[in-house]
């Protein structure tokens, strides 16, 4: 069952990354428009957004990896054997 919840964690980071990197494709796109203030709000709420995103995908990818790495059988030598 630990696999199976790293492997989801894994997979909602790839997801969360995607997501960050359509949030910030959409960045671009809305700082080729003239300067207001709802364009200027909006930069900043997209750039708070994407560093939120990213940092959740790194914490579900290293909860991930930890996971696989827990559930892989210990050999004679990791056992002190």
């Amino acid at each position: 069952m630990n696999k199976f919840i790293a492997i989801i964690q894994l997979f909602g980071s790839a997801i969360v990354s995607l997501a960050a990197i359509a949030t910030l494709v959409n960045l671009i796109f809305i700082s080729s428009r003239p300067e207001t203030i709802s364009v200027v709000n909006t930069l900043v709420g997209q750039g708070v957004l994407i560093i939120c995103l990213l940092v959740l995908a790194r914490v579900l990818f290293r909860k991930g990896l930890a996971g696989l790495k827990q559930g892989k059988p210990a050999s004679s030598t990791d056992a002190g054997v």
